[in-house]
């Protein structure tokens, strides 16, 4: 549903009067700049120096590393878990979970193991964010993951809640190995490439570090403030 913006000329026009100039309608040319170092950092990493970058910053961010293929995804999977302690888990609804071989550990093999394994729905409302309150393990996707710092960046949508991420005790991302770019400066230019393909943008995006920590009182660092108290990167070889 579109919203109707009301009074947007006259609420302008006072801002530009309280900064002393002419309110500045016509388009702005983007600037030029001579130096744009942005761009240079890493620019000529293959998707190896970059797995490489990406694990020694996961040294740094107290987040475990994980890399493997297709093939052998679920064991690795099923291994994380299990050092995690086991379930409940929560993850989102995405079909790439099944073109990657997981169907059989999500819906069978953790069952039998009596792992709760709940799968985002957007239909149950606030019972998705109960489920992800009490989960043990939240199990998401990264979209885009920046090497440099050891992010990853999650879209969110109707059926990938933003709560898998960060209410769990524990969380685990599925790193593509495709999706490994240098830094902030690409990870925006392949965003903006999206939207320039679909017209879509998706309605949250999180740029996720490890796990929550913080270091506001006294500079000590605290694991586990604001989030799950551990995280993992499986990296898949999807090349």
């Amino acid at each position: 549903m579109q919203g109707t913006i009301q009074n947007r000329d006259k609420f302008l026009n006072q801002i530009a009067s309280r900064l002393g100039r002419e309110r500045v309608s016509a388009p702005i040319d983007r600037p030029k700049w001579k130096f744009q170092p942005q761009h240079e950092v890493l620019k000529e990493a293959t998707k190896e120096e970059l797995l490489d970058i990406l694990t020694e910053q996961c040294k740094k961010i107290h987040t475990t590393i994980y890399t493997t293929d297709k093939k052998n995804l679920a064991d690795t999977l099923d291994k994380v878990v299990a050092d995690y302690g086991g379930g409940p888990i929560v993850t989102w609804k995405d079909e790439r979970f099944s073109q990657w071989g997981l169907d059989s550990l999500f819906k069978k093999d953790w069952l039998d193991q009596n792992i709760d394994v709940f799968e985002w729905d957007y239909t149950r409302q606030e019972d998705n964010i109960a489920k992800a309150e009490k989960a043990n393990v939240g199990i998401t996707i990264s979209e885009i993951t920046l090497a440099e710092s050891g992010t990853v960046v999650l879209f969110s949508d109707e059926n990938k809640g933003r709560t898998v991420s960060f209410l769990p005790a524990t969380y685990i991302a599925l790193v593509p190995l495709s999706s490994l770019v240098p830094r902030m400066t690409q990870a925006a230019q392949k965003m903006r490439e999206i939207h320039q393909q679909t017209g879509h943008v998706a309605s949250c995006i999180n740029f996720i570090t490890g796990p929550s920590n913080s270091a506001d009182i006294e500079l000590n660092l605290v694991v586990g403030v604001h989030g799950p108290i551990k995280a993992s990167y499986i990296v898949i070889n999807d090349l």
